[in-house]
């Protein structure tokens, strides 16, 4: 079976099988990558994390499995710029460094694991983790619990004074919003470091999971427009357009549209 195949293999199980598919994601983009081994080696991840926790209800245990994983020198990635490899989970795994989302994958499985209650919340720019019930949230970078003013804070440092939290910023994260911002992010990061194969390999699996936004089409046509396949451009602008709502954007795009070769058809 194919990575692709197996990563939507482990979305169709119920539950779906969140941390695997993330694995297999890593395996598209490498082939050494040994997803049972990996599967095999978090096992004693988890008896490490266990053995150290305090004896607390499980539902109190969500901050100091974070804190725990912090001793065992998980952190965010500060490298600069950023590299593929924040995201990818073997390497994460590996180096103990990576982005928010990455992070709070581990946790979240290694709390599946061990029966904590936890859940992921797809908060703007910074992944977070969530106990249900809580009166906070979870920076699965530590495990420091933030508070309302704090995710106003934190939002606002990294989009400006004027963005408002709202209630959509804090609600739960399903496993494929989850899968999906981790290939975006993939595809950034991959983009950014002149890699276009692999981000577009990224790019195509965050339209494969749907609900896709004109964002995500319009990205993949820039990538289809850095390796000269007009065609493929074409189609993606199209579909870009029928989902923009944006009137400078609709504008814009039926400019680039105007500049592309016409579409030719091969027999």
């Amino acid at each position: 079976m194919k990575p692709r195949q197996a990563f939507f293999d482990c979305l169709h199980r119920s539950p779906p099988a969140l941390f695997e598919a993330a694995l297999w994601i890593a395996a598209e983009h490498d082939r050494d990558v040994d997803v049972p081994a990996l599967l095999k080696d978090f096992k004693a991840l988890q008896q490490r994390v266990s053995h150290d926790l305090p004896m607390l209800p499980v539902s109190e245990l969500g901050q100091p499995l974070l804190r725990r994983l912090n001793d065992l020198g998980f952190a965010q990635d500060d490298f600069t710029p950023l590299r593929p490899r924040a995201a990818l989970l073997d390497k994460v795994l590996a180096r103990k460094r990576g982005q928010p989302l990455a992070l709070g994958l581990i946790a979240l499985e290694l709390a599946r694991g061990l029966e904590i209650p936890m859940v992921g919340v797809n908060f703007p720019g910074h992944f977070l983790l969530k106990v249900p019930g809580a009166d906070h949230l979870l920076d699965p970078c530590g495990g420091r619990r933030l508070y309302p003013n704090d995710c106003r804070e934190l939002l606002q440092r990294q989009y400006g004074a004027n963005m408002s939290l709202k209630a959509e910023h804090l609600v739960n994260a399903e496993p494929m919003q989850m899968l999906q911002r981790l290939s975006r992010n993939l595809r950034q990061l991959h983009l950014a470091n002149d890699d276009y194969i692999a981000a577009l390999i990224d790019a195509e699996r965050v339209l494969e999971l749907g609900n896709a936004s004109a964002a995500d089409y319009l990205a993949r046509a820039s990538l289809y427009q850095r390796l000269d396949c007009p065609n493929a451009e074409r189609f993606d602008l199209e579909h870009a357009l029928m989902l923009s709502d944006d009137p400078i954007q609709r504008i814009r795009l039926t400019e680039r549209l105007g500049h592309l070769p016409p579409n030719s058809v091969v027999h």
